[in-house]
């Protein structure tokens, strides 16, 4: 799995939203501070933050006083909802969805290790949520069972 800087900076910037409103009490965060915050370049945070708005996860209030919250719960927003809201799929083969990567012959195998590393991911992100981030249980899915090489 590759985790572009789009995707790091959008989980970066859903963290500091999450972390401002703990309780959802309506507390605003700008985009100015938040770029600032988790030292992402504004203009660059400005096209996430609309992507992410696009897809449920924030609302944006205009205004000298208007700012970002979460749409929902931290507890309810997943990893994976962040990642697929600013970079689609989570695991790709040569810029495509690795359900939708082709073999023939000798290699034809090499799908079902594709869509065995993207349930593997999904597992992970999906079950992590903005809410375990920002509490003491990371991630959600013990990673010490995994065979490092």
């Amino acid at each position: 799995m590759y985790v572009s800087a789009r995707s790091d900076y959008a989980l970066q910037a859903m963290l500091a939203v999450a972390a401002a409103d703990p309780v959802g009490g309506g507390g605003l965060v700008k985009a100015a501070a938040l770029a600032g915050r988790q030292d992402i370049p504004l203009s660059f945070l400005q096209g996430i933050l609309v992507d992410l708005r696009r897809s449920g996860l924030l609302h944006s209030h205009r205004g000298t006083d208007g700012g970002y919250t979460l749409a929902r719960p931290a507890a309810e927003i997943s990893v994976g909802d962040v990642l697929r809201a600013v970079g689609g799929s989570l695991t790709t083969v040569r810029g495509l969805p690795a359900d939708q990567a082709g073999y023939r012959g000798a290699a034809t195998g090499l799908r079902d290790v594709w869509l065995a590393v993207h349930g593997a991911v999904a597992l992970v992100v999906d079950r992590t949520t903005l809410a375990d981030l920002l509490g003491t249980q990371h991630p959600a899915v013990d990673t010490r069972q995994a065979p490092t090489r």
